[in-house]
């Protein structure tokens, strides 16, 4: 009886080997490899900053620490005013996501609902801003905030934010614009007025949109880096980008890279926590407003 059984199976195995679809398996394979080499920097990074100065210099570089110097944690606070920076860099972040949210979702939500002449070429006007390269208006911005006494203050750094960004109305118009308009008809029948039906209707629905635009608006003040060295100069100031930069400066001998990794590991860890926290909202969010 084992014996027929055993018979019977050996060709229902052999056919299930032969139903692996070589195309299959070559994407599988070549995703291994594309997502190895992605990550391959990363774990370097980590792994440079659990090796000693004296091991970091040599040549060919070794894989794993060969003696894990947890140590270079401690130092990163020693040698750098770090907690500073890291506050600094969290009270723009979050002051500029603020405003974002506020700013643009106001701007986008008028685009969205209201259809009135010129709304159009406002919307255009708008988009057409996108065009200006940064150093376009560096300087007109800076002497508009020299004249106001905002050099080395936080101010220039965080109330731009308060004024929109064109790229984020648009990825929020977009969201507002699929919103049904039975909606906001019942709300105007309940007396609400529009900021009202903003706030309570428009918002709550738009989860994905704004954790969209919160991540984007974190990512860019977080990593900013031009903006912070044009308008501060007090040490006590600066944002972690400034304070990771000048670990390359000439009052270094040989760079300390194996701190510099320590400090981007650390840099990198309010993001990764964000975009954990905020993963399903941001994936519908590109899916909704279709970003590419």
């Amino acid at each position: 009886m084992s014996i027929v059984r055993t018979a019977n199976h050996r060709p229902a195995a052999s056919a299930h080997r032969r139903r692996i679809d070589p195309v299959k398996a070559a994407s599988f394979i070549t995703l291994l490899i594309t997502t190895f080499l992605m990550l391959l920097p990363l774990f370097f990074m980590v792994s440079t900053s659990l090796k000693s100065k004296k091991e970091m210099l040599k040549f060919p570089p070794t894989f794993l620490p060969e003696s894990w110097a947890w140590s270079n944690y401690r130092d990163i606070f020693d040698t750098l005013q770090f907690g500073t920076l890291y506050k600094n860099s969290l009270i723009i972040a979050v002051l500029t996501v603020i405003g974002t949210l506020i700013s643009s979702g106001l701007v986008a939500y008028g685009f969205a609902r209201f259809r009135g002449r010129g709304n159009q070429f406002l919307f255009v006007l708008v988009l057409s801003t996108m065009m200006l390269p940064y150093p376009a208006i560096m300087i007109p911005q800076f002497v508009l905030f020299s004249h106001m006494n905002w050099i080395d203050t936080f101010l220039p750094l965080i109330v731009p934010a308060f004024f929109g960004s064109a790229y984020n109305i648009f990825l929020l118009r977009q969201f507002f614009s699929t919103l049904p308009e039975e909606l906001f008809d019942a709300g105007r029948i309940d007396g609400c007025g529009e900021l009202r039906m903003w706030w309570t209707i428009a918002l709550p629905l738009s989860a994905p949109a704004l954790a969209t635009v919160a991540i984007f608006a974190f990512i860019y003040s977080w990593n900013d880096l031009l903006t912070p060295v044009l308008y501060l100069s007090s040490s006590e100031k600066f944002t972690l980008p400034v304070g990771m930069a000048s670990l390359t400066s000439s009052r270094f001998r040989i760079p300390p890279w194996h701190l510099l990794m320590v400090a981007s590991v650390l840099a990198m860890l309010p993001i990764v926590t964000l975009f954990a926290l905020a993963q399903k909202q941001f994936v519908e969010g590109i899916v909704l407003t279709g970003i590419k």
